[in-house]
């Protein structure tokens, strides 16, 4: 047994078992990575994947039971291999940051900036998915560091911190009538118009869902999608009303649409930060994390380690006005 066979059989998982795309990944050839899962199975006594000739089409049920133990040896290797570089004191290797749309597009672009400047001997991956994909890889060990709105507390092997709180928007045509109302927008005004939101797990949707259902009222939500830009661009078409995230507006950039404050109508979203408790994190890791939310030191972070279920209700930072500002560290 080796780690390469470990390794053939965790990415045929990660690539849905395609072949090609696990040579692609792991450096090799096809038949390569066939051999070595074959001689993994032989040794074990069991056959991992349910085959159609070469082509493997899912994991059999010894294959299900023997993944996690897969993944922990190989996340364990990691583990000593990167303990042993951050205990050189050595600033180097890669981190893997795994992001919904949203944080990866508006949150998180200056950090990476300035992280770069900070750590230029570290290669930077950053994966996007949803809030639940983004878990999945944290569990996976192929991300280091989570970041999304929704699901990541769900997950019980996973630490998170409340990073920062937002609120929702609306968008409209520069023209639109919901903007010459000398009153707040209520629900019942929106319900009368199509609406343009996320698509449902992303972004807050559940929070749009709620303040709608609790009310008895069923919108007309006629396009969804992942990126706030485009539910923009949609809107500048007059092809509805749009719900974005107020973090996704810019004064300059969105000047020909109109903007509405829906902080009233929906609840407050909390963005957090998920780390897998059994993932080592190289010290530069942590300069990643107070360079997104500077209250989240090294040491707030460690503590939430030893102690998750004294940060999960906590947060990080506000948003007043449009503008962030540091709150109180979290706990």
């Amino acid at each position: 047994m080796n780690f390469q066979q470990l390794r053939s059989v965790r990415e045929a998982v990660r690539c849905g078992f395609n072949l090609t795309e696990v040579a692609l990944a792991l450096h090799t050839s096809q038949p390569g990575v066939s051999r070595q899962v074959r001689e993994l199975e032989e040794e074990l006594g069991v056959e991992l994947f349910v085959r159609s000739g070469k082509r493997l089409l899912g994991l059999t049920t010894a294959g299900k039971t023997l993944l996690p133990m897969v993944e922990r040896v190989l996340q364990e290797t990691d583990n000593l291999r990167r303990a042993g570089q951050d205990l050189q004191g050595r600033e180097e290797g890669r981190l893997s940051i795994a992001a919904t749309h949203s944080q990866a597009r508006y949150a998180l672009p200056h950090v990476v900036k300035d992280f770069r400047l900070r750590y230029p001997k570290v290669t930077l991956h950053l994966h996007q998915g949803s809030p639940k994909q983004v878990a999945q890889m944290l569990l996976s060990g192929e991300a280091d560091i989570g970041v999304a709105t929704e699901a990541l507390a769900e997950y019980e092997p996973l630490v998170t911190l409340p990073c920062y709180r937002w609120t929702h928007s609306i968008v409209l045509p520069q023209a639109h009538p919901l903007l010459a109302l000398n009153r707040p927008v209520t629900l019942h005004d929106l319900v009368a118009w199509p609406i343009i939101t996320y698509e449902v797990g992303y972004t807050g949707r559940s929070h749009i869902d709620q303040a709608f259902a609790a009310q008895g009222l069923q919108p007309d939500v006629v396009l969804t999608a992942m990126d706030a830009d485009v539910i923009k661009t949609y809107v500048e078409l007059e092809m509805g009303v749009g719900i974005v995230a107020s973090i996704a507006l810019d004064g300059e950039r969105d000047r020909h649409l109109g903007v509405l404050d829906a902080g009233h109508l929906f609840p407050v979203n909390l963005t957090r930060l998920g780390i897998a408790r059994s993932h080592w994190l190289p010290g530069f890791a942590y300069g990643f994390i107070e360079a997104f939310v500077p209250t989240l030191t090294r040491d707030v972070v460690q503590q939430a380690l030893a102690t998750p279920q004294a940060f999960k209700d906590g947060t990080a930072r506000t948003a007043e006005s449009g503008r962030w500002r540091p709150a109180t560290p979290p706990g």
